[in-house]
């Protein structure tokens, strides 16, 4: 007993330090279950968000990267640098019916860029087939849930974006961007615009561009501009479920008149429904055209039901 009070803390002392020592281990950092795995052997997991292209915000109108309003007239193919080079706004990337809306007072855009942000989807088990190939109609309102009319026999339909195989297989289309009416309507522009409207009217000259199986005209517009430095800003509706085109080469809707903005046309057909849910074919040509008259300027009124 004498032994144990005289040596007691030289016993004690290491046990407590032991003791402290692995408090600290364990919650100052350095356990295990804090270095991303568990005495169970399970491995810890991080996320990262997919990348799909340049961000946006819907609405907002977020501006691509190269916005020095510059432009080439290619002559080589545009190529993608991989099937992942899609958009993801065009797979929103981002739901409108008609690049223009019916109601004048947006932008002019055919093919779903410019929508009414309050459209309603029709519910489902209010739809039919309707002989649309597949495109669901409400039989009270006649159109989709993406406010599209029923689309013109012989034309393609629609193919939302979150749809969309994109395969390995590479085709080309042809790609232009124009502007030339708003020479004839040259006192409507913005002033400070006038000096950004080419001689001719070209933005860009028709040039070969190669994209992906399965990818759809916002994509092709999205990655030229940026491969040929030409400014273009969208912004992504969901109730149209498509990219809308709000300007390109700094040129914008209304800015020649209240009834002006981008247009876009394929194969000669302005189609009703938004450039995010147009999938390519080999061989299409593709125009984008700004108007300075809801359409009627360059042949597209009857793509707004008009």
């Amino acid at each position: 007993m004498n032994w144990w009070k005289k040596h007691k803390w030289k016993v004690l002392a290491p046990v407590v330090i032991v003791v402290v020592l692995a408090f600290a281990f364990w919650y100052g950092g350095n356990a295990p279950g804090l270095q991303g795995w568990t005495a169970g052997g399970g491995s810890g997991s991080s996320s990262q968000a997919e990348n799909g292209g340049d961000s946006q915000q819907p609405g907002g109108g977020d501006r691509q990267d190269n916005q020095n309003g510059g432009q080439q007239d290619g002559g080589g193919a545009q190529t993608p640098d991989s099937p992942e080079d899609k958009d993801p706004a065009g797979q929103s990337q981002e739901g409108q019916d008609g690049n223009l809306p019916e109601d004048g007072g947006d932008a002019r855009q055919t093919g779903g860029d410019k929508n009414n942000e309050g459209a309603q989807q029709s519910p489902e088990g209010n739809k039919n087939d309707s002989g649309q190939g597949g495109m669901a109609i409400d039989p009270e309102t006649g159109k989709d849930q993406y406010q599209t009319d029923p689309v013109p026999e012989g034309k393609p339909l629609p193919v939302e974006p979150q749809d969309a195989e994109i395969t390995g297989e590479q085709h080309t289309c042809t790609l232009s961007i124009r502007c030339d009416t708003i020479l004839s309507h040259i006192d409507w522009l913005d002033p400070d615009k006038v000096e950004l409207v080419p001689g001719d009217g070209v933005i860009l000259a028709p040039v070969a561009v190669t994209f992906y199986e399965g990818e759809n005209v916002f994509n092709i517009l999205q990655r030229t501009c940026k491969q040929q430095k030409i400014h273009m800003e969208f912004s992504d509706t969901p109730a149209y479920n498509s990219a809308y085109i709000e300007g390109i080469h700094n040129l914008y809707e209304f800015d020649c008149g209240e009834q002006s903005g981008w247009m876009y046309k394929v194969n000669g057909w302005f189609p009703n429904y938004g450039c995010s849910r147009y999938e390519l074919k080999d061989g299409d040509v593709v125009e984008w055209l700004y108007t300075c008259d809801l359409g009627s300027d360059i042949g597209g009124r009857n793509a707004l039901g008009g």
